[in-house]
């Protein structure tokens, strides 16, 4: 049996098939969630997709005597996977000391529990948005590319939580941690069993794509068709969130297993490739044979013209590569909104 990973976030999208793939490389995951953009149901599908149920606590990361607690039940708890953070780039213009104190704190308290309980590492979830809008000479990105400000305070807190991380190893805490930069995670897992889940309207574009061609939504808006691209839409790299799960547990193995591993390395964890809006939209329709009733609106604030990743970094180092064709990506989306449907839930 390997280690026992504690996975923050863990009923969320990311974190759920993150659970599963390391449940799947023979991890224990310990899962906490304060539920506040995610539901419990979720451990039953990760339960029938891997016959493993894993333990669960319902516990508030920026609640400090709460998190040390599950230290204190978890005592083997050698791995973090610290996804639990607001995450709504408009809210957090409307509410950004909201999303300091929530995504600061609780990356503080774990850090600081850190070498209490003796825990080795920790995996953070950061973002493509430490690098705003990349000049056109440094596209695709690099890890090395400069950090820009911030387009918001959501992406300001994962900027901030970079550095602190670096700064608490600088200072010589006995921990490591790879930091990995994800661009634009889509799909769901190919069961249908677990997916993205948005409350209300959803702010991502696959979710209203996929909740458009079911006649949940009226319609599709893509936001600017002026943009300095080929086909006037913004561009972005869209990850599988399968093949970013598998990222994690390529990423928990370095942290662990290998000594000699720097104490903080950064990775960007995308497909390499850029595709536009309106690419994405076509090819949902082309994949799943529904047309989805989309119209062109004006730019959208704080929205960057276009960005996708440099992941030769990725490859080599953690031996991994985002594999899954985008035609089959996009089915797997349908099929989990599909299964919505069934399920009586949209």
């Amino acid at each position: 049996m390997k280690q026992t990973i504690l996975v923050t976030g863990g009923t969320g999208f990311i974190g759920s098939h993150t659970t599963v793939e390391l449940q799947q490389a023979g991890y224990e995951v310990v899962i906490i969630d304060n539920l506040s953009n995610s539901n419990a149901n979720v451990i039953d599908g990760i339960e029938k997709i891997t016959g493993i149920r894993p333990a669960f606590e319902q516990v508030d990361c920026c609640d400090f005597e709460a998190l040390e607690n599950v230290f204190k039940k978890y005592p083997k708890i050698e791995g973090i996977i610290h996804f639990a953070a607001s995450k709504a780039v408009g809210e957090s213009v409307e509410k950004p000391l909201l999303y300091y104190r929530n995504n600061l704190t609780s990356l503080i308290n774990l850090l600081e529990l850190m070498p209490k309980y003796d825990v080795k590492g920790i995996i953070f979830s950061s973002s493509c948005t430490v690098y705003g809008q990349p000049s056109q000479e440094n596209l695709p990105v690099t890890e090395n590319a400069p950090i820009q400000k911030a387009m918001s305070p959501y992406g300001n807190t994962k900027q901030i939580n970079e550095e602190i991380i670096q700064d608490y190893i600088h200072s010589g805490a006995k921990i490591k941690s790879i930091i990995l930069r994800y661009f634009n995670p889509i799909g769901a897992h190919p069961s249908a069993l677990i997916g993205e889940l948005p409350n209300g309207v959803p702010m991502n574009l696959i979710p209203f794509v996929t909740q458009t061609a079911m006649g949940i939504r009226e319609q599709l808006k893509i936001f600017g068709n002026d943009y300095n691209t080929p086909d006037k839409t913004c561009i972005r790299d869209y990850i599988y969130v399968v093949d970013l799960a598998k990222a994690h547990v390529k990423a928990m193995e370095r942290v662990l297993d290998i000594p000699e591993c720097e104490a903080v390395e950064i990775f960007n964890i995308g497909t390499g490739k850029g595709l536009s809006t309106l690419e994405v939209v076509e090819g949902f329709e082309k994949a799943t044979g529904v047309k989805v009733n989309w119209t062109y609106a004006p730019r959208r604030e704080g929205d960057i013209e276009q960005v996708w990743g440099n992941v030769d970094k990725a490859n080599k180092v953690l031996g991994w590569k985002a594999e899954t064709p985008t035609e089959e990506v996009l089915k797997t989306a349908w099929r989990w909104q599909q299964k919505l449907r069934e399920d009586g839930i949209q």
